[in-house]
């Protein structure tokens, strides 16, 4: 039984997504702030993004999310063993999100609970539903990536609201015996740079006050330069490392899903690495950076594009506050 466990990979059986209907193209942004459908595609590759109903908050995006990867793999909700919901913007700070999400899915008997890894969140959790898999802790897992970054967006503040927008993202992961499934993950992280992009405001730092919202501490604050440069470094070398740790060519990689933060830093990491970019799944122009939701609703729609055939070899990376940044390698 010991050798049989050792054996185990975790294996997404299914994906599933969800974004708010309301769609906020450039041209909107133009009504509200100093700024161009010109200058925010050339400087970001984004054309539109997502907001959530007022009265949406992650764990309702979360819920869709989790539906479509659930009706998807043809498995009920009390099937599930564990959830984890990677946020930065739960519905509240007590409880998790993953909470809100069970109690909507109406079951009781799963564990729950969120991981905060900013844009790498989703990539942390994977890493830790693999952990559990193979140790035998549990079968079946839902994953989910959701944010509501319109609500920490000071829209005020060109430099980062043309870059942001809502959307949750989720997968079903189960113990697989076979080749396929998760192949490696690694985590990375440098508290050093955590200024670099934070929200200063509501913890027990900077508690909420009249001050606090008087000076927009609730709202994203970012470095966007010295955070390009770090990031587009970073993720050469994890996926250079990630590729050397499992004995594998960059030609043998089939489809590289990058976090969708910036064209620029998806292009720039292309460039560095040697791989055309039709070997890369892009679809920032439709929803900005949605955080831990951008690599698995991207991830659901290849899959539901035909971009991911069984066999093929995956490539999931991210670069986001902390700093952290992460990769997992997927054998489908």
């Amino acid at each position: 039984m010991h050798r049989r466990r050792q054996q185990l990979r975790a294996k997404i059986i299914a994906t599933g997504s969800y974004v708010p209907e309301r769609v906020m193209s450039n041209f909107d942004l133009e009504k509200i702030i100093d700024t161009s459908d010109e200058w925010i595609r050339e400087r970001t590759g984004i054309r539109e993004r997502r907001i959530a109903h007022e009265k949406e908050a992650a764990s309702d995006l979360a819920y869709e999310a989790a539906k479509s990867a659930l009706k998807r793999a043809d498995i009920k909700a009390g099937d599930l063993d564990l959830i984890i919901v990677a946020t930065v913007t739960g519905d509240m700070s007590l409880p998790a999100t993953a909470c809100l999400v069970q109690e909507k899915l109406g079951i009781k008997k799963a564990a729950a609970f969120d991981v905060n890894a900013a844009c790498s969140g989703f990539l942390y959790g994977l890493s830790i539903a693999d952990s559990f898999i193979k140790s035998g802790a549990y079968k079946r897992i839902l994953l989910v990536g959701a944010e509501v970054l319109s609500r920490i967006t000071d829209w005020e503040d060109r430099t980062t609201c043309v870059l942001l927008g809502d959307g949750a993202g989720a997968v079903i992961l189960e113990a697989a015996d076979d080749d396929r499934g998760i192949m490696s993950t690694r985590l990375m992280s440098d508290g050093s740079l955590w200024d670099l992009l934070h929200v200063p405001g509501g913890g027990s730092r900077h508690p909420a006050s009249k001050e606090t919202v008087k000076k927009k501490m609730h709202y994203l604050k970012m470095k966007g330069n010295e955070t390009f440069k770090i990031a587009v470094r970073a993720l050469e070398n994890l996926v250079v490392e990630t590729l050397k740790e499992n004995k594998l060519k960059l030609s043998q990689l089939s489809l590289l899903i990058p976090h969708q933060a910036n064209l620029r830093i998806i292009q720039a990491t292309s460039e560095r690495l040697g791989i055309s970019m039709d070997r890369v799944f892009v679809n920032i122009e439709k929803y900005g950076n949605t955080s831990a939701a951008s690599i698995p609703i991207a991830l659901d729609e290849a899959v539901r594009q035909g971009r991911i055939r069984d066999g093929d070899y995956i490539l999931l990376e991210a670069f986001g506050g902390g700093l952290t940044w992460a990769s997992a390698l997927i054998k489908w």
